[in-house]
């Protein structure tokens, strides 16, 4: 009988666990792993986006480079679509350049919350001149790289951080240390290293822009 009352008191306490989605379970569990003698040390913390410096305005040493005068100011960009805000900019020039020679003015401008990791003129100059040469003079592999650097959504900095399906249906991953946001050197066109926002958080009308050293490459390609 004894044996009998205790396998019921198990198989009780195992129903409860499901019914309250084993919250009161996993109470128990981690006041029992957390006792001293429990041989195991305390899980280390995975760092996620939740736990990135997350500014609510423009942020970086390269905004210093953005023009502080109307029409090319911040506050100035964000009532103009993201092309037209773009080539207000001198230091995003290539970029533009590049856009309209790609067809890609009116597609990008037309495009509703969009974020854009934006090469800055130096991305273009990085990579070496062949390689840059055999990019720009095809368009179909132009056309890929440039909507490889747009992902759907407006993504705040708290967002940021992880893999995310871009424009050109790929996928790019940014990772993270403090309020440094990369994309890994294996991503870049140059190869040689990581791809780092200078300027990040910059709106304009249609998107939010995060302005980086690199130019990126699908994995594809």
């Amino acid at each position: 009988m004894k044996r009998t009352l205790r396998a019921r008191g198990v198989l009780l306490t195992a129903i409860a666990c499901l019914t309250l989605g084993g919250t009161a379970c996993g109470s128990a569990a981690s006041r029992d792993a957390a006792s001293p003698g429990a041989g195991s040390a305390a899980p280390a913390k995975v760092a996620t986006s939740a736990t990135v410096l997350a500014p609510d305005r423009p942020f970086g040493a390269g905004c210093a480079a953005v023009s502080a005068a109307a029409p090319g100011s911040m506050s100035a960009m964000a009532h103009d679509p993201v092309v037209l805000a773009a080539s207000r900019n001198p230091v995003l020039s290539s970029f533009v350049i590049n856009v309209q020679r790609a067809n890609l003015a009116d597609p990008f401008n037309s495009q509703q919350a969009i974020t854009v990791l934006l090469p800055v003129n130096q991305a273009f100059t990085a990579v070496p001149a062949p390689s840059l040469h055999r990019l720009l003079s095809d368009t179909a592999t132009l056309t890929q790289v440039l909507t490889h650097h747009v992902i759907p959504g407006r993504l705040t900095p708290g967002e940021l951080v992880g893999t995310h399906t871009t424009l050109d249906n790929d996928t790019v991953t940014i990772t993270a240390s403090g309020a440094v946001f990369t994309v890994g050197a294996g991503q870049t066109v140059a190869g040689t290293k990581a791809a780092t926002v200078i300027c990040g958080n910059v709106q304009t009308a249609n998107a939010t822009l995060y302005m980086i050293d690199g130019l990126l490459k699908p994995p594809a390609s």
